[in-house]
């Protein structure tokens, strides 16, 4: 079964802004570019988690998913392959690109590519934040963080994602404004969103979480005094993982979630629950958040009955 998110890749025409955001901003680290010149963004020991590849336009390229060993995967993949689903084998070049030891792929009902792999390559005791920290960013077992996926019909999207894929559901918020379903693959609340928006799929945004709460306070100011990038909703908490946090622009579409103290789950005891608000306080929307596109997306043909 899938354990964690272990790497995100994108496509920007503005790639090479993200070096000095991922550093300066974020605190993480440049590591070494990929064979296309993609930007690879490092917050923690892992060889690189996030991938910005040069690009014409904005791109959702592909989410990386990791099982825990090869004897994991191979069974997870058969499994995959038993529901139906066309599951290609990574190629030697892709295998060298993502620095993992086995991959394969799948796509979602709406063309979006999700890959499985194992033995991600870890440099230990390599990452020091690229600014100031007083902690570090959380991830090790939990992953890189968490996704939020835009998806044209929820119930395929569960279909797809809980029922195949296997991810389990923490819970959902629902109201005239939002649908959303938030899953689980480990102890973090959760690693993955799917979100309604009839008509188009992409994603929304990418959460990353501190260990310090002074780190996101830094983080705040930081975004408060740049020029170039927003602060998209105001600090606030959520009601469904308690995580403290900020939306911020980044140099592309997709929205970068900085946050602390998300909560865990625990399969023996958690109980999904729906929540018709997605904050307790504040996440309060800026007018740069009114005006822009809901992250990275592409539009779709929307049948008769709007589903």
């Amino acid at each position: 079964m899938i354990t964690q998110l272990a790497y995100l890749g994108i496509a920007s025409p503005r790639s090479e802004e993200w070096r000095d955001y991922s550093t300066r901003l974020l605190g993480a680290v440049i590591a070494e570019d990929g064979p296309d010149g993609a930007v690879r963004v490092k917050v923690d020991d892992k060889g690189y988690r996030i991938a910005i590849h040069p690009s014409e336009n904005d791109e959702f390229r592909y989410a990386g998913w990791a099982c825990h060993n090869e004897t994991e995967l191979r069974e997870y993949v058969a499994h995959l392959r038993a529901q139906g689903l066309d599951v290609h084998e990574g190629t030697e070049e892709e295998l060298k690109e993502r620095q993992v030891a086995e991959l394969y792929w799948t796509q979602d009902p709406w063309g979006n590519r999700h890959e499985f792999v194992w033995g991600q390559y870890a440099h230990p005791n390599s990452f020091f934040p690229g600014r100031p920290m007083r902690g570090r960013f959380v991830t090790g077992d939990l992953g890189l963080g968490h996704i939020v996926m835009i998806v044209p019909n929820l119930e395929e999207a569960d279909a797809f994602y809980a029922e195949k894929l296997g991810f389990k559901l923490s819970d959902r918020v629902k109201s005239d404004i939002f649908n959303l379903r938030f899953y689980h693959c480990n102890g973090r609340h959760h690693s993955l969103a799917v979100a309604e928006i009839p008509g188009m799929t992409g994603i929304n945004h990418l959460m990353l979480e501190v260990e310090s709460f002074d780190d996101l306070g830094t983080a705040v100011d930081l975004f408060a005094e740049d020029a170039d990038r927003e602060i998209l909703l105001s600090l606030g908490r959520h009601t469904n993982d308690l995580m403290t946090s900020i939306y911020v622009q980044t140099p592309s579409s997709m929205q970068i979630e900085y946050g602390h103290g998300g909560i865990h789950v625990d399969d023996l005891t958690w109980v999904a629950g729906t929540h018709d608000l997605p904050s307790i306080w504040g996440h309060h929307r800026s007018q740069a958040y009114l005006d822009g596109p809901p992250g990275i997306f592409r539009m779709l043909d929307v049948p008769e009955d709007g589903r």
